[in-house]
């Protein structure tokens, strides 16, 4: 039976403990933090589920909720208020609904867009036309988003639709994500009917009917670090998990010698779940190419700031998921979540949670500001977008320094290259959100593939060593 170091307890390691204690095989997993959960972290305050980290999964993608219905939690599982679902713009000094029927920065009905105020009529003219729009020869498969997006709709639908679409999700300019890695599907529906919006349409007459009220979003009702809780404990039979730094990798023979704890232990298998420049450093002496092209993957810093208020006392209506704010008015805050109106029962009666979202790859300052600062800035930003004037009964601050991979232009041939590298140190596995998805279900389902590759791989046994 393999032996198996997973180095990075987040959600990506634990998926890969779940999936090899299926297979009855036993593992070491190391984790520097005193608690599990990379960045799913879950609290309840004055009644409210408030997450740190991710707030939720999408529903399209299956492997976060097999997951869920292998632990036994499809019961918890509550998804998002979709009727609901407003989201508006910060733009012009007012809050402007998204129009309906926009499929991230493709239109599909005529007349919410020729009604909205996100955009103006050139652009919308020039939305309208792109329906006519034939396949073209010649185009860079390796263009950012922004230059994509220009191509099919103008400038203002980067600046006011792309990009503060984009910086909610991936903390990262699109001036600088690649499209191909972010937006595959879209480069796919170019490629085959060379207008967007024509292939967005046809691929919905061609699709099966949705199930009916189908959620955008999944999530479990007592927040996901009750995934976390899971997972825990269903690898804990077979699974040891040590707190501790991973101090170093080398080769030994068919196998490799981790240094954690003050010692070093042999394994067959090592699985690198941590960050790719951390997995980088640990992997530089064993395979130095490999390494730097680790470290070459750029990461983004993320805050989040959840305020809570008196509902009898808060004035702003509550009528949508929240707002977002483009880059062009941005002041600090890129997005808030008004929590009460995206899921049923994650807030209390008497409370209203707003979770702010800051940081970003252009602005990696705000973790350094102290908690007392970070919430002066969410608040006024807050009173000039919201009006929200009342004081905040409680407060939580999350910061995740570096911690969001940014799938930058070039950044499929990186992987090309880094999967031609690691075929030279086999028993080395890369896992995590720098590689194939940022989303709980990817990483999911990575951890999954990894698992699935070692279990159908050769034995070496793995025993501990003594310090050195």
């Amino acid at each position: 039976m393999p032996s198996v170091a997973i180095v990075g307890g987040g959600i990506s390691g634990l998926a890969t403990a779940y999936y090899l204690s299926r297979r009855g095989i036993g593992c070491t997993l190391i984790e520097r933090r005193p608690r599990l959960g990379g960045v799913i972290t879950t609290e309840v305050v004055d009644g409210c589920v408030i997450e740190g980290g991710p707030d939720s999964f999408l529903a399209a993608k299956p492997w976060a909720m097999r997951l869920i219905q292998d632990l036994g939690l499809a019961g918890e599982v509550i998804g998002s208020n979709d009727h609901l679902r407003v989201t508006y713009l910060w733009k012009g000094g007012r809050l402007v609904p998204l129009p309906d029927g926009l499929m991230l920065m493709v239109p599909t009905r005529i007349m919410p867009m020729i009604t909205t105020r996100v955009v103006g009529w050139p652009t919308k003219i020039r939305m309208g036309l792109e329906y006519f729009r034939g396949r073209r020869a010649g185009h860079d498969a390796d263009r950012s988003v922004a230059e994509f997006v220009e191509d099919h709709y103008g400038l203002e639908a980067v600046d006011y639709l792309a990009e503060p679409l984009l910086a909610g999700v991936y903390g990262g300019s699109p001036h600088r994500l690649a499209v191909g890695s972010v937006l595959n599907r879209f480069v796919d529906l170019e490629r085959e009917y060379g207008s967007l919006t024509r292939g967005v349409l046809a691929e919905r007459r061609k699709a099966a009917a949705p199930a009916a009220g189908a959620p955008l979003f999944q999530t479990l009702r007592d927040g996901l670090g009750r995934l976390v809780e899971a997972v825990e404990r269903a690898i804990a039979p077979s699974t040891e998990v040590v707190h501790a730094e991973t101090g170093a990798i080398v080769r030994d023979g068919d196998g490799f010698r981790v240094r954690f704890g003050g010692q070093w232990t042999l394994f067959s298998h090592v699985v690198l779940a941590c960050r790719a420049y951390e997995a980088g450093e640990l992997v530089r002496s064993v395979e130095p190419e490999l390494g730097a092209l680790l470290r070459s993957i750029p990461y983004s810093s993320s805050m989040t700031v959840a305020l809570g208020y008196e509902r009898s006392t808060f004035r702003h209506p509550l009528n949508g998921f929240g707002f977002l704010v483009p880059r062009r008015e941005r002041g600090r805050m890129i997005a808030c979540t008004w929590m009460g109106t995206k899921f049923e029962n994650r807030v209390s009666p008497d409370r209203v949670v707003l979770r702010c979202f800051l940081g970003g790859s252009e602005d990696p300052r705000i973790l350094d500001e102290p908690d007392e600062s970070v919430v002066e800035i969410v608040r006024a930003e807050l009173r000039t977008i919201m009006g929200v004037g009342e004081e905040p009964v409680f407060t939580r601050i999350s910061r995740w320094p570096q911690s969001m991979a940014q799938y930058t232009v070039g950044h499929q041939k990186r992987l090309a290259e880094i999967e031609e590298r690691a075929k030279a140190v086999p028993g080395i596995h890369l896992t995590g959100n720098a590689y194939y998805g940022i989303g709980i279900p990817d990483c999911v389902r990575m951890g999954k593939e990894v698992a699935e590759r070692i279990a159908g791989s050769r034995p070496v046994t793995g025993t501990r060593a003594s310090a050195r």
